[in-house]
């Protein structure tokens, strides 16, 4: 490459790092005294595939000049930051040479606002149709669909590209307003239900034709950004169990705000993103997505915010110790499912290996069910130890926290397996 194109590469892959509308890992290590491998904050980020496979994504912007002044943008207008822009024909060419490095297998592309949205999707589509048709590149991409865009660009979008996502950003109205005047949400809710009526129309034809060209095939994302502004959890974890509901979407991405605009006074002062509470919102978010949860038993009007300390599925068993004991020998799966300490691939093996005979602590153990925190929660016929309506709710907290010291460290959160592609 030539230097001119290094920087390129490095500014925009830089500026691409805060959209974490697909999974990344956003770990900066340099190589030292010759050593193996290199990991850098920007340029490749991670994701997976339906059968469980881990795939290197360039994840970049083909511009980060931008119309809007957002107040939690790196990119923002007033920010004076190293600006550059690729050609179509030199983000495909890197694409694909990159491709043929076996660096990445595949592109994750954002752009900052050039003129108007209409104008940034033709710009980012003219590198897709570089990529499809002119170099014939089948790896997977990943667009970030430009809010105001129009209808004929979404369904161009959505036929050159694997996955779009339009990202909402700030969850209320009303706060997006006041760090971004210039957006709203109306024209987010627009394209997500373009994209959505393009999937469910490309499903039926392809009923009817199969040689129809597929429309979005790994469906549509977003990100929220946690701590921006004074949103409650509830409120969070509400709009994203509609917008599952309504526009049948394959992810919502939490993303803790990052402090990078720290002399805007409509932002908050914070020295760090707030990872627990990124964390805990990725953990209900599966409760949702897996565990047939509702956004209300997870955070309601009398506990607004998860609770920091504990996992919410264990934090909801807490407060709701009429739920106990289940009786794994009996119960359904669905009741099963709610225990803390069992997990959906272990819910299952429970349901299909009782039919043999009734399971005890051990069985459950080879299982997988984590029996230090499951066991104030179950009854195996002939209870071992008191639950939690013999100790109290208080009193499991307190035990279950003693065992878990030291495991709430930043540096050690637990985040669930990726969703797949």
């Amino acid at each position: 490459m030539t230097p001119e194109l290094v920087k390129k590469v490095r500014i925009l892959a830089e500026a691409a790092k805060y959209d974490v509308s697909c999974s990344s890992s956003g770990v900066s290590r340099a190589n030292k005294d010759r050593g193996l491998g290199n990991a850098a904050g920007w340029g490749i980020c991670h994701s997976f595939t339906a059968d469980g496979r881990c795939v290197s994504l360039l994840k970049i912007l083909l511009s980060n000049y931008c119309l809007y002044d957002c107040a939690y943008c790196v990119n923002r207008r007033s920010n004076d930051v190293p600006r550059a822009t690729f050609d179509s024909r030199e983000l495909a060419e890197l694409t694909v040479e990159f491709y043929r490095r076996n660096y990445i297998e595949g592109l994750f592309l954002s752009s900052g606002v050039l003129k108007n949205p209409d104008y940034t999707m033709e710009r980012m589509l003219a590198v897709l149709r570089e990529l499809r048709r002119g170099q014939r590149f089948g790896g997977y991409i990943h667009l970030k669909t430009i809010p105001g865009a129009g209808r004929e660009l979404v369904r161009q979008a959505g036929l050159l590209a694997d996955r779009l996502s339009v990202n909402i950003e700030i969850p209320t109205e009303r706060n997006l307003k006041m760090l971004a005047p210039e957006k709203d949400h109306q024209s987010v809710y627009r394209p997500m239900e373009l994209i959505r009526e393009g999937i469910a129309e490309n499903r039926e034809d392809r009923r009817k034709y199969r040689s129809t060209p597929r429309f979005a095939p790994a469906g549509q994302s977003t990100q929220v950004i946690i701590g921006a502004s004074g949103e409650r959890d509830h409120q969070i974890l509400g709009l994203s169990a509609e917008l599952y509901d309504s526009s049948g979407l394959a992810r919502v991405y939490y993303s803790g705000f990052v402090p990078v605009n720290d002399y805007d006074d409509r932002l908050p002062r914070i020295k760090a993103a707030p990872l627990v509470r990124e964390n805990r919102l990725y953990q209900a978010d599966w409760l949702l997505r897996f565990y047939e949860f509702r956004a209300e038993e997870i955070a309601g009007a009398d506990f607004p915010d998860l609770d920091l300390e504990m996992d919410p599925k264990l934090a909801w068993a807490i407060r709701h110790p009429e739920y106990f004991p289940v009786d794994v020998n009996r119960d359904d799966y669905r009741r099963i499912l709610r225990v803390p300490g069992i997990g959906l691939r272990s819910a299952k093996l429970i349901v299909m290996s009782r039919r043999r005979g009734r399971l005890r602590p051990e069985q459950l153990k080879k299982i997988g069910v984590i029996m230090k925190r499951a066991s104030f929660f179950i009854t195996c016929g002939a209870r071992e130890s008191s639950g939690i309506n013999e100790l109290g709710p208080g009193r499991v907290r307190s035990l279950v926290l003693d065992k878990k010291k030291g495991r709430n460290d930043p540096r050690q959160l637990w985040l669930p397996f990726p969703e797949p592609l």
